[in-house]
């Protein structure tokens, strides 16, 4: 399986700010978030374009975004306000949820849709401010799903819930715990329901997975902050580190502080000295899905780089 190194990739786009996750679509458009309150959208010639958020709360910050048939997107917002937000394509804004269980969501990490158009949302924890959280072994991150029945929480007790997607057989809700080092995945029942926790794989020293999408063969790739890694996991549970930009004396450093529990915020952020600014998004786009494209907390642009096997189509990729 390839192995590349920070020197082989190419970048796209430009005055991106935090651009936690990424979407592609057929047409060659990227979309990533932007902290100012935004959806970044990168043409197919490196034309960026952002559509800023009208009527939006204070502190609005978007983190995950799903994009819709009619183009409209979902905004998960990390600001203090938090809950899901939908925004038409000229800006237009208005809540989606604020609330579960007559209990307001706290600062809302991913939100994304499926085939069905059920739409999931995690909340990486209750606590607040949430880097509280940010300690091995704490775990009281939740899982929302929204349907026509309404919105529900239907998992809890995570490491730091952060993406959560639909498998691209519609079978498998798989969700990255950062600080649980660990993707996770449940069944999905016929009524949204979930069935057992399944570790589909556990990571090592120095990766925390944030962002992730799926692969032609099935296979799960994260990106992982701090160690600005990617790492490719087959279903017979293999991994293959196939992109790493960290210096291993700061990884060595942010490895002590997690298992003695003085990691904080710094630590998180120290991968963003690298020149991957510290890796949070991950998807397959291009004619034919094999160029794989990597967004950033810190970086501005895009990186990417080919990959020998083609990527899932995700579900807006015909939007």
């Amino acid at each position: 399986m390839l192995t590349v190194s920070p020197a082989d990739l190419t970048f796209i786009g430009n005055d991106i700010e935090r651009g936690e996750c990424i979407l592609a679509t057929k047409s060659g458009e990227l979309f990533l978030p932007d902290r100012r309150g935004g959806v970044n959208i990168v043409h197919a010639n490196g034309r960026t374009e952002r559509i800023m958020a009208q009527g939006a709360p204070e502190g609005f910050m978007p983190n995950g975004i799903a994009l819709l048939p009619d183009r409209s997107f979902l905004m998960a917002d990390l600001g203090p306000g938090g809950g899901v937000y939908h925004m038409k394509p000229d800006g237009q804004i208005k809540p989606h949820l604020l609330e579960v269980d007559g209990h307001r969501l706290e600062p809302t990490n991913f939100v994304g849709i499926d085939s069905k158009l059920r739409t999931w949302i995690s909340v990486s924890t209750r606590m607040v401010p949430r880097e509280q959280s940010m300690k091995k072994g704490h775990a009281d991150g939740y899982l929302i799903l929204m349907d026509e029945r309404g919105a529900r929480i239907v998992a809890e007790g995570f490491g730091f819930a952060n993406e959560a997607i639909v498998d691209p057989t519609g079978k498998w809700l798989y969700i990255n715990e950062t600080f649980a080092r660990c993707t996770s995945r449940f069944e999905i029942r016929a009524d949204g329901s979930l069935g057992p926790k399944e570790i589909f794989a556990q990571y090592g020293a120095g990766t925390f997975p944030d962002g992730f999408t799926f692969d032609a063969e099935g296979a799960v790739w994260i990106v992982s902050v701090v160690s600005n890694r990617v790492i490719r996991t087959t279903l017979d549970g293999k991994q293959h580190i196939m992109l790493e930009d960290a210096d291993p004396d700061m990884l060595a450093t942010v490895e002590a502080a997690f298992h003695d529990g003085s990691y904080s915020r710094k630590h998180l952020d120290s991968g963003g000295q690298r020149k991957l600014g510290n890796l949070s998004g991950i998807c397959f786009g291009g004619p034919d899905l094999k160029t794989v494209y990597l967004a950033s907390l810190f970086g501005h642009q895009v990186a990417s780089f080919r990959s020998p096997v083609a990527g899932a189509p995700p579900v807006q990729w015909e939007f």
